[in-house]
């Protein structure tokens, strides 16, 4: 087997052919070191992916009023997410129109109006250029408003596009998957935690680790309680000693469809996770032990359910969208996951929980009960994915094979080469590129 780098993948310098390595990708096996490790890459990821592409920025509930506002670094963009004061949340790029200074440094807050804190211009949430200061005879404010990013929310989700044709796909996308996630209501919920973790690894490393439940079975012992470790198997490969979880998950979905239906709830899984710029997975399914909640015993972590739910017993409602989140909406709360590269070799996590608006803290719910078993999974998985990232390091490494229980990582890997062609002009999956 050849190889399309040299002597050591980490180097910055052109010892590896990027289109090269982005041509012969192994399908079925994991991608080569330098996709990983390499400041290049990283690069093109940011370009070609984070850019370009449709990413999940926040749960609307982090922006409740008029003038709160999160902020979201994404290489060397920065954007600012705000809701106006019509109650419409809008996005624009974190840079004043007079000289170029960062307008908000914090992670969140709440503005009445966006000032420039180096030479006060003033920007209303809706990005118009309110005041300059004493400026040239002719000056015309309107021509300096802040600049906008494209912004989508998705029942409740805020999903936005750097690019400045973003991806037209996504409207059929969220046409799709919004029956399922607006029974909950996420309109009508309150942030009840927020975890930020910085892993130390490459962000398709934690993407890749997301996918899959091969490691759950010995990773994950707080997960495992209510996630079934049977996800990804098929019926015929399920071992023995899986086979008494299966048979609890097979009485669970049985449970799960007489609730689903009761309170008209889609379930059936739509899965396009490649071929298409916005790739996404949703599905309804059960979950083990209580069957209500990602808690240690299954059991409802709030006692105000989201929505008009008649029952907390409704498994989970899991969604993965490319290339940077992950959901689970329970019948009691949400959890919202994502991303963003910080560099080749570090990635930051974000965890929210979601509860109703109206959920009493130490009334109706326990922070601590609500948020441990993702909280402990989330570390867990840092520290193997940090472990990946070591060991994908070491000139050695030679990519391996993935199991059958990985196919989500063979979609997303695929879904990712797909588009890093088509940002440097192949096209998309099916279409030949003009000359």
């Amino acid at each position: 087997m050849t190889l399309a780098y040299e002597v050591d993948p980490r180097t910055t310098t052109s010892t590896f052919d990027p289109d090269r390595l982005i041509d012969e990708r192994r399908p079925g096996y994991c991608l080569d070191a330098p996709f990983y490790l390499s400041e290049e890459f990283f690069r093109r990821d940011v370009d070609a992916v984070f850019a370009s592409t449709w990413i999940f920025a926040a749960a609307a509930a982090e922006v409740p009023e008029p003038g709160d506002f999160v902020t979201i670094d994404i290489g060397d963009y920065s954007v600012i997410i705000i809701r106006d004061d019509d109650e419409e949340i809008r996005a624009h790029h974190n840079v004043c129109r007079h000289r170029g200074a960062r307008l908000l440094s914090e992670a969140n807050g709440s503005v009445g109006n966006i000032v420039c804190s180096y030479h006060q211009w003033t920007y209303s949430p809706e990005g118009d250029l309110m005041s300059a200061g004493v400026q040239a005879p002719g000056f015309d404010r309107t021509c300096f408003s802040l600049r906008s990013v494209n912004v989508r929310v998705v029942s409740g989700l805020v999903f936005i596009c750097l690019a400045q044709d973003p991806p037209e796909d996504f409207a059929e996308a969220a046409a799709r998957i919004s029956p399922y996630i607006e029974p909950h209501a996420l309109d009508r919920t309150k942030v009840a935690a927020q975890v930020d973790l910085v892993e130390h690894a490459n962000w398709k490393l934690v993407m890749e680790n997301n996918r899959e439940c091969y490691h759950c079975e010995a990773g994950h012992p707080e997960l495992t309680c209510t996630f079934f470790p049977t996800y990804g198997y098929r019926p015929e490969e399920i071992p023995k000693r899986l086979k008494p979880a299966y048979q609890r998950y097979l009485d669970a979905e049985e449970r799960l469809r007489v609730n689903s239906e009761r309170n008209n709830l889609p379930t059936e899984l739509i899965e396009e996770l490649s071929g298409r710029p916005t790739g996404f997975r949703i599905e309804r399914a059960a979950l083990d032990g209580k069957g209500e909640s990602y808690t240690m015993d299954g059991a409802a972590a709030s006692a105000r359910l989201l929505g008009e739910f008649d029952t907390a017993e409704l498994g989970r409602l899991s969604m993965h969208t490319q290339p940077n989140a992950w959901f689970h909406f329970m019948g009691d709360h949400a959890v919202t996951f994502s991303l963003v590269p910080l560099g080749p070799d570090k990635t930051l996590v974000r965890s929210t929980w979601l509860v109703h608006e109206d959920a009493v803290e130490g009334v109706d719910y326990d922070v601590e009960n609500l948020t441990t078993v993702w909280k402990k999974t989330n570390e867990q998985d840092a520290a193997l994915c940090a472990k990946a990232h070591r060991g994908i390091s070491s000139p050695a490494y030679l990519p391996g094979p993935y199991a059958p229980t990985e196919a989500d990582l063979e979609e997303f890997c695929t879904w990712y080469i797909e588009r890093l062609k088509a940002h440097r002009g192949d096209g998309e999956p099916g279409e030949r590129s003009m000359p």
